[in-house]
């Protein structure tokens, strides 16, 4: 399928073609009859990537300050591989459409395969022919709304949103600043809420618009007319509300906004427009500043978008669905007409050129969209994403020896984010005696992305189509937490030699799937991503502390930092602790130093944050103590690891320096400067695929990866309990 995408470092617009996305369960395939380019937001991030780096990094002063932290976390060539992938990956446009559902996923029972449905979300109703739409996205359309009105949905929620949160009330009057798109909707919702609007916009031909469609009176922002109308229809009191449809970097609009407004009224910001609120003007009218944040309450909010858990309407009336399908009923019984808006009727093939007349002038408008192929056109045909089942392989009993191969090891990924794009595959990328086959991604356009940056031969969202395919030899999953012992467990089912990043499994139940997987199917080739034992400054390091003979106390400070709001590994229901999800990287570390695997775990967390000290008991009576912190400051380094046995130390110093103290001397590893910091992904890689490509022995032994796992979810059993737990099997 066809989809219009946009290179963010280099500015490049396209019609891409990428895969076609899978009817997951919880939500519904539609097929687009059109899309609403929304010429505010939508052209400014157009007009953002064809900034000079330089003007990026100032449009976004937010992400220059996480790539500085990320600099500190993981030094200068990890971070900007991870910043430049992201630049220089094409990224979706479009929010707002309607289509035609064309199948329905597992547990979708409002809507059925041919009703036309209106979708919202700038990761789901993109300018693409096929989209994916989670079930509280989207709402059927009321018969007699033409589907290029109901494909005005999303921006009509935006400001339905905004006139909700001036709580407008019958008889006031407002004032909207800006009649682009958004404004010229906000006048006709507050019109017919009988409010009435006074407009402000530059363009006389937008007033003329707003005018015609019911506001009372518009001009220029610089023009006596709009205070003189304001004064007229107020008694001079002021309006009773101020909208903020603007964009910008102009002042202006908050500054006119305290000059009309009326004592103790209200200021709703809907656009992005400069906000340096003049003190004086706004604490002396003691005004009442409201943002308005998208399409209403929802927004953001995973559980309710992605996993569709609709919010009690006596606590939320107003979800972003609920706006959605409140807004297309307002079209269908006549009090918002959009055909006004609509500027221009663009075929969908002709996207990239219709946004280049946009951006350069040429086609001025207020609304464009896009119409796509007619419904009789041929269909693109969309691989059903519910719970794919494993192709029937011989399951042989007792584990077998694998082959040695003779081509390339020919690999598939299952997930490429940002973690596989930065820090595993520009490692394998050219790689000799590696072939890149099959992507596969629950989203079209990453795969696409993944197939153009690192070559890989295929691109689909079709796991089975990888699994079943006779010609990959591994298959790596990256995936989010959640889906890594499944993934696991149909890979080994399948034949596959695996490659699964951290962790594991999240439950002992998990992993207990995984290792009957490795039973039934007598494949034991799998290699957990505990990268941090094959970095060469801790090799180095580990050969020149040289042999022990009494036990160890091994130190381990881990300064993991806090994480940004509403990061998915903030979600403890679905994706497990934070520890469960990393903390298996720091018990292989300590468990290969140690040369054993743990035998007690205990465990224990300060009252009132996330820190955590756990203590790993060894069999020989060594010791590891993993402080697990994320309240330190981001200035201090990541990770520190001393190991003390026989009169000696090791010490590490977050990857970048290690020494050794002998009692007589410091000896430091290469050199006591700073080298780059590699926690070993490359070499893991390169161990990996020489596993799979001669058939030895695994990198790591399966008992290892089992052990390292078992302690790692032990430590939640550990805290919960106060004392330690006794790890039953460990070697």
């Amino acid at each position: 399928m066809k989809q219009v995408v946009q290179n963010y470092k280099s500015g490049e617009l396209a019609l891409l073609d990428v895969p076609a996305p899978g009817c997951k369960p919880g939500g519904v395939l539609v097929r687009s009859a059109f899309s609403l380019i929304s010429t505010g937001t939508e052209m400014m991030k157009v007009s953002e990537a064809g900034m000079s780096m330089l003007g990026k990094a100032r449009s976004r002063p937010d992400q220059v300050a996480k790539v500085v932290q990320s600099v500190a976390a993981n030094g200068v060539p990890a971070t900007y591989r991870k910043v430049m992938g992201k630049l220089d990956s094409y990224t979706p446009l479009g929010y707002s459409l309607c289509g035609v559902v064309e199948q329905v996923g597992a547990g979708i029972d409002d809507v059925k395969v041919g009703d036309v449905v209106a979708c919202a979300g700038n990761e789901h109703a993109l300018h693409a022919e096929l989209n994916w739409v989670p079930k509280n996205l989207y709402v059927p359309v009321p018969d007699g709304v033409a589907p290029r009105h109901a494909a005005f949905g999303t921006v009509g929620s935006i400001a339905l949103q905004g006139v909700r949160q001036g709580e407008s009330r019958l008889g006031e009057v407002a004032l909207v600043i800006g009649l682009g798109l958004i404004g010229q909707l906000v006048t006709q919702l507050l019109n017919a809420s009988g409010v009435r609007v006074v407009g402000v916009d530059p363009d006389p031909a937008r007033c003329e618009l707003a005018e015609r469609l019911g506001a009372a009176a518009c001009g220029d922002p610089g023009s006596a007319s709009v205070e003189s109308a304001v004064a007229e229809l107020t008694g001079g009191m002021g309006v009773d509300q101020v909208y903020l449809a603007a964009g910008g970097s102009s002042n202006q609009p908050v500054e006119l906004a305290a000059r009309l407004c009326r004592d103790r009224g209200r200021v709703i910001d809907i656009g992005k427009c400069r906000l340096d609120l003049p003190w004086n003007a706004y604490y002396e009218k003691e005004l009442d500043v409201r943002f308005s944040r998208s399409y209403g309450p929802g927004r953001y909010d995973p559980e309710y978008e992605l996993q569709g858990r609709d919010y009690p309407v006596g606590y939320v009336r107003w979800t972003e669905r609920r706006n959605l399908g409140c807004f297309l009923d307002l079209i269908a019984r006549g009090s918002v007409d959009v055909e006004p808006l609509v500027s221009h009727v663009a075929d969908f093939e002709d996207a990239v050129e219709t946004y280049r007349r946009l951006e350069e002038g040429g086609l001025k408008a207020v609304a464009v969209l896009f119409r796509y192929a007619a419904e009789d056109a041929p269909a693109v045909e969309a691989p059903e994403v519910t719970v794919p089942k494993v192709p029937e392989l011989p399951r042989p009993s007792g584990r077998t020896a694998p082959a040695r191969r003779s081509g390339p090891v020919r690999l598939a990924f299952v997930g490429a984010g940002n973690y596989a794009s930065s820090m595993l595959l520009p490692h394998l990328t050219g790689r000799d005696g590696v072939e890149l086959s099959t992507v596969v991604t629950t989203t079209a356009l990453s795969a696409a992305n993944a197939q153009r940056k690192f070559g890989f031969g295929k691109a689909t969202t079709d796991l089975d189509a990888a699994l079943g395919d006779p010609a990959v030899d591994a298959v790596f999953v990256v995936t989010r937490h959640s889906s890594h012992a499944e993934l696991t467990r149909r890979a080994l089912l399948a034949g596959k030699a695996v490659f699964v990043e951290k962790p594991l499994a999240l439950t002992e139940e998990e992993l207990a799937s995984v290792l009957a997987a490795v039973e039934e199917s007598g494949n034991d080739r799998i290699q957990v991503g505990f990268n941090r034992r094959f970095a060469p400054l801790l090799r180095e390091a580990r050969e020149l502390f040289g042999d022990r003979t009494g036990p160890a106390s091994l130190r381990y400070l881990v300064n993991a930092g806090r994480l940004d709001h509403g990061s998915w590994y903030l979600r403890q229901d679905t994706e497990g602790s934070r520890f469960a999800g990393e903390g298996g990287h720091f018990v292989d570390t300590a468990s290969w130093l140690l040369d054993a695997d743990p035998v007690s775990v205990y465990a224990v967390a300060p009252a009132g944050n996330e820190d955590l000290q756990i203590v790993l008991g060894y069999p020989d009576g060594s010791t590891a103590t993993i402080s697990y912190v994320t309240s330190g400051p981001s200035s201090f380094p990541k990770e520190t690891l001393d190991l003390i046995a026989d009169g000696k130390v090791l010490r590490l110093d977050d990857f970048t320096r290690a020494s050794v103290y002998d009692g007589r001397r410091r000896q430091w590893v290469g050199s006591r400067l700073p080298k780059a910091r590699d926690k070993g992904q490359n070499a893991e890689l390169a161990a990996f695929v020489r596993a799979v490509r001669t058939g030895g022995p695994m990198p790591v032994p399966l008992e290892s990866l089992a052990a390292t796992t078992t302690a790692t979810l032990a430590v939640r059993t550990a805290l919960a309990s106060g004392v330690p737990v006794t790890l039953a099997g460990a070697r």
